[in-house]
């Protein structure tokens, strides 16, 4: 019986990886919402995909343990409060428009570290990766429509997800240079809680047994992410399976058909297309210029 080949295998665990984050978004609005009794804050919403991370992750260091010597701490904060505020404004987002056009948003963050890599580490970017993110901020506009009747004030919360994402991918970079993944995926997690458990002090509202459920959810699912993305970049290059994760707003748009039946508009479809198409072309330009170095 034949087994598939290592970069199959990586595929099919970007789109559960995929499928997952999507879902934790759909699992969001949600809580959000008023389906399972009074909406749940966006802040407690990713206090529980915190939490409940550091918490496994936490149990895991009994079987595989981490050295705490010689932390770059500085580094870590600065990853910790960007993707906590990423997460968070993400969950805000997601809750008051379309799922699909949330994440397709967020996917600017790619086109944010690229911008950034030029001035804080020191990367070259040439015209036609300049061109890809022209064409993904395009793509952008044209889902939010500002200035048009269609045009949701959330969106820019979505915009803020981006930002804040786009700034830890860069400090992600730096770090996974000289940090052990585990200790990464531990402090990380570790920051965000103790943000996390401050800030609930101010949102918190006593969840029905139903929105507990759903909170549980998302820091379990949270982990699965992780754990697949892993799984993933352990099988294939990042450079290989990167354009499956614009899969992302696909599975968003059906799971928001499914549960609101929401059918995604053409503006927001034509949005995505280009954001997606960008993304991709950015991807395939890093891998030849990778590739040219070699």
């Amino acid at each position: 019986m034949n087994t598939l080949s290592a970069r199959a295998q990586s595929i099919i665990l970007v789109l559960i990886s995929v499928a997952l984050f999507a879902l934790i978004s759909l699992i969001a609005k949600l809580l959000g919402g008023e389906q399972f009794g009074p909406g749940v804050h966006p802040l407690q919403i990713s206090a529980a995909r915190f939490i409940i991370a550091f918490l496994a992750i936490t149990a895991s260091l009994s079987f595989l343990p981490i050295s705490l010597k010689n932390i770059p701490w500085g580094l870590h904060l600065k990853r910790g409060i960007s993707g906590w505020s990423g997460v968070s404004c993400l969950f805000a987002a997601a809750i008051a428009i379309p799922l699909a056009d949330a994440n397709a948003v967020s996917f600017l963050s790619v086109i944010v570290a690229m911008a950034l890599a030029v001035p804080l580490l020191g990367e070259k970017v040439g015209p036609k990766r300049w061109s890809a993110a022209l064409l993904a901020f395009l793509g952008v506009l044209v889902i939010i429509r500002p200035g048009t009747t269609a045009f949701h004030p959330m969106a820019l919360v979505a915009l803020m997800a981006a930002l804040f994402i786009g700034f830890e991918i860069i400090f992600i970079k730096q770090l996974s240079g000289r940090e052990p993944t585990l200790r990464i995926l531990f402090i990380n997690n570790l920051i965000g809680a103790v943000i996390s458990m401050v800030v609930l002090t101010f949102v918190w509202i006593q969840p029905t047994w139903q929105q507990w459920i759903g909170l549980s959810l998302i820091g379990v699912l949270m982990i699965g992410v992780q754990v697949t993305n892993v799984m993933a970049l352990r099988l294939g290059d990042a450079s290989f399976i990167a354009p499956f994760w614009y899969a992302t707003p696909i599975f968003a748009a059906l799971y928001d058909y499914l549960a609101f039946r929401h059918v995604i508009s053409g503006w927001s479809s034509l949005g995505v297309l280009m954001i997606v198409t960008g993304g991709l072309i950015i991807a395939y330009r890093e891998n030849a210029s990778k590739s040219e170095k070699i």
